[in-house]
C-alpha cells in the first residue's frame, strides 16, 4: 500500500456520531453512501428546480486512469470530497474545484477473484478517518487529512473468492461491511470493526452453520459453499438499534439440486443488533433462488401509516420483480406487488412468500423467464422524496434465458451451476425510471429509457430527480411528473448513483461516468 499527499488538505473537524445521525439536516455535505442512515438518497438542497434545471452546466470534472467500471458515490465533508477508484484506491478532492488533495493507492495481489469487475462503490467517514473495503477482502482506515494508513485488517483470505466492493457503514464506534463473492462458493458474512483499532467486534454469517438458526434449510454440506454475499451498503435505525443488510444469491446460482431447501439467509434482508451482530429478524424474498436474483438492493426506511396505524417500515424494490413493504421492527410482511413484468410467480401469499409457477426454473435447454437476470432493478440506488412522497426506482423490463448446468465446486473457481443468455431474447427490453407509491408499489409515473439502466437515482428538495443511463446520458427529471428537464451525454456508461452537495453556497450534483467524475451546477 502507498499514499501520496499532493496538496495541503482543507482543514475539517472530526465527523461525529451526532453528525451521522443528523446527516439529512446538513445537505451541504453527503456523509455516507446513501446520504443518511435511512438510505433515502435524497438531498435537502433546493437551488436546482424544474424551472431552472435546463441551465445546468459542468462545473468541473476529474478524469481517472482506470479501465474498470467506475461505480463510486462520492462522500463530501466540509468542502472535501472522497471517492474510490477501482480496484481499491481512494482520492480526496477539493469539492469546489476538483483539485486532487491526496491519493491512496493499494497494491493488489496478483489475482483477486471477482465476478463482475474489480470495482469499489465508496467510502465511509468517522472522526478523522476514511474507511474502505478492498477487493482483496480487507477493511482499511485512512487519515482523512492525508490518506495515510491508520490500520489495515484482513476480513478473510481472498483466495477462495472473497472480496469487498461496497462502501462500509459506520454506526457509533463500529464500521460495518460484508463480503462479496457469491459466484465462487463463499460463505457470506457481515463484520463490525472498531473504528479506532480495527479489531473485529462481531461477525454474522449469512449462511448459518451447524446448530445455528436456519442451518436446516441447507441440505447436507451445501452450507459450506452457500454464497449469500453482501455487496451493497446497509441501512440503520438508531431508535431500534437495528442495521439492515440485503444478501445475495445462494451458490451455485442456477442449479439448486445440490442445495435443497430454502437456503437461508440468501436473497434476504437480515436485521441485526448493531452492537452485537445478533439477528433480530429476517425476511427471505426468494426462497431457494435459482435465477440469481440477489436481494442486495438498498433497504429504505420510512415512517408511514399502513393498515390503519403508523408504522416504521422498510421498503425495497427487489431484483425478483416484486416491491415489498415490511415492518422494520418485526420483519412482518405488510404488502407486496410486482412492479415490472414477471412470469415466475402467481403472486405472493399473505406471508410474502412467492407462489411459484411450475416450469419456470432453469433447464439444460434454456428457459425464457421474466424478469431478466439483472432483475427488475439491481444494486443501483433508488430514492425517496419526502416532498412528493414518491419512491423512485431505476427499472429494467425484459426476460433472460436461464440454463441449468453442472455444479462442481473447486476453491477459487466460479461455482454457478449454469449460465444465462440475453442476446436471443432482448427484443422487448427497455428501461425506465418509475415513481412508485411507497405504500402500495403502484406506478405513479414512468420516464422511459432506451435500455435498462445500471445507474441509481437521486431526489432533491428542489423537485428534481437525477438519473443516469447505460448509453451515457445524465438526466434531470421533474420529480412530480417524470418530464425530462435537462440531459447531457457524458461519453461513457453511467453505472453509479448520483449525489448532491454544496460548494461556495451553490448546489452541486455529481455522477461518475466512463472513467470520469462530473460535477454540475447552476453557478
Amino acid at each position: 500500500m502507498k499514499w501520496f499527499l499532493l496538496l495541503t488538505s482543507v482543514a475539517s473537524a472530526q465527523v461525529t456520531n451526532q453528525q451521522l445521525l443528523n446527516a439529512s439536516k446538513a445537505p451541504e455535505n453527503w456523509l455516507m453512501y446513501s446520504g443518511d442512515y435511512r438510505s433515502m438518497r435524497h438531498s435537502g438542497l433546493t437551488e436546482i428546480t424544474p424551472a431552472n434545471a435546463g441551465k445546468l452546466t459542468l462545473q468541473w470534472a476529474y478524469q481517472a486512469k482506470i479501465v474498470e467500471k467506475f461505480e463510486t458515490t462520492p462522500v463530501v465533508v466540509d468542502g472535501v470530497m472522497y471517492i474510490t477508484l477501482p480496484p481499491s484506491d481512494v482520492v480526496a478532492l477539493d469539492a469546489a474545484t476538483g483539485v486532487r488533495l491526496w491519493e491512496y493507492k493499494r497494491r493488489m495481489p496478483p489475482k483477486a477473484q471477482v465476478c463482475c469487475g474489480q470495482v469499489n462503490r465508496g467510502v465511509a467517514v468517522h472522526g478523522e478517518r476514511v474507511f474502505i473495503t478492498t477487493v482483496d477482502a480487507h477493511m482499511v482506515a485512512l487519515d482523512r487529512k492525508t490518506g495515510r494508513v491508520l490500520w489495515d485488517t484482513e476480513m478473510t483470505d481472498y483466495k477462495p473468492g472473497y472480496s469487498g466492493t461496497h462502501a462500509p457503514l459506520v454506526v457509533k464506534d463500529k464500521v460495518i461491511a460484508g463480503v462479496a463473492g457469491g459466484e465462487y462458493g463463499i460463505r457470506g458474512f457481515v463484520d463490525a470493526y472498531d473504528v479506532v483499532t480495527g479489531a473485529r467486534k462481531w461477525r454474522f454469517y449469512t449462511v448459518p452453520g451447524p446448530g445455528e438458526f436456519g442451518h436446516d434449510t441447507w441440505a447436507g454440506d451445501s452450507w459450506k459453499t452457500g454464497g449469500a454475499p453482501l455487496w451493497i451498503t446497509g441501512s440503520y435505525d438508531p431508535e431500534l438499534n437495528l442495521t439492515y443488510w440485503g444478501t445475495g444469491n445462494p451458490g451455485p446460482d442456477w442449479n439448486g439440486d445440490v442445495r435443497k431447501g430454502d437456503n437461508l439467509f440468501s436473497c434476504s434482508v437480515v436485521a441485526l443488533d448493531a452492537d452485537t451482530g445478533e439477528r433480530k429478524w429476517h425476511f427471505q424474498f426468494t426462497p431457494h433462488d435459482e435465477h440469481d436474483w440477489d436481494a442486495t438492493q438498498i433497504m429504505t426506511l420510512l415512517d408511514r401509516p399502513i393498515r390503519g396505524r403508523d408504522r416504521k417500515v422498510l421498503v425495497t424494490a427487489n431484483r425478483n420483480g416484486f416491491y415489498y413493504v415490511l415492518d422494520r421492527a418485526t420483519g412482518e410482511f405488510l404488502h407486496g406487488k410486482a412492479y415490472v413484468k414477471q412470469t415466475w410467480a402467481e403472486g405472493l401469499d399473505d406471508r410474502g412468500r412467492p407462489i411459484r409457477r411450475p416450469g419456470k426454473l432453469p433447464t439444460p435447454e434454456g428457459n425464457h423467464v421474466y424478469p431478466q437476470v439483472a432483475g427488475g432493478t439491481n444494486w443501483n440506488s433508488p430514492s425517496y422524496s419526502p416532498a412528493t412522497d414518491l419512491f423512485y426506482v431505476p427499472v429494467g423490463e425484459g426476460g433472460s434465458l436461464y440454463y441449468k448446468g453442472a455444479a462442481d465446486y473447486k476453491p477459487g473457481r466460479r461455482f454457478q451451476g449454469g449460465f444465462f443468455n440475453n442476446e436471443q431474447v432482448a427484443y422487448d427490453w427497455y428501461g425506465a425510471v418509475r415513481a412508485l407509491d411507497p405504500s402500495t408499489g403502484e406506478t405513479k409515473w414512468e420516464h422511459k429509457l432506451r435500455v435498462p439502466p445500471r445507474a441509481g437515482v437521486l431526489s432533491t428538495a428542489g423537485g428534481v430527480v437525477f438519473a443516469g443511463t447505460e448509453d451515457g446520458y445524465f438526466k434531470a427529471l421533474d420529480a412530480s411528473t417524470g418530464r425530462d428537464l435537462w440531459h447531457v451525454n457524458l461519453g461513457g456508461r453511467v453505472i453509479a448513483s448520483p449525489m448532491s452537495f454544496a460548494a461556495g453556497g451553490a448546489q452541486r450534483v455529481a455522477i461518475a461516468a466512463g472513467s470520469g467524475l462530473f460535477v454540475f451546477g447552476l453557478r
